[in-house]
């Protein structure tokens, strides 16, 4: 992993450090969080976040500071639920925070596992 990585993967294990089933495992070009067998968020090499949330909020979501449409290489779409937000626009832990809850709350609609 590189150095942004292992620091971003860090930041997200603290703010998921109460989730029961947590892993990591390689998955779209970076190091895929895992909470209860379903992916969160994947670290970049360059310290990026893909973020995995409800498609029916992906445009509400494009609209924040750094976000865009997440991509499998260049030009193709991976569709609506799937956002890249950049590392400068999560270089503070309350932005990481917002992205990573969101990401959870998806999580727990889709694993049926509430908190």
């Amino acid at each position: 992993m590189t150095p942004e990585q292992t620091s971003l993967i860090a930041r997200i294990h603290a703010l998921i450090a109460d989730e029961p089933v947590v892993r990591e495992v390689s998955m779209f070009g970076g190091r895929a969080v895992m909470v209860n067998e379903k992916m969160i968020v994947s670290a970049g090499k360059t310290g990026d976040l893909l973020v995995r949330v409800d498609a029916d909020r992906h445009d509400e979501l494009l609209e924040k500071p750094g976000a865009r449409q997440a991509e499998m290489g260049a030009g193709r779409e991976m569709g609506p639920g799937w956002i890249e937000v950049s590392a400068e626009a999560i270089a503070d832990d309350k932005a990481l925070s917002s992205w990573v809850e969101t990401a959870m709350e998806f999580n727990r609609k889709v694993t049926s596992i509430g908190r």
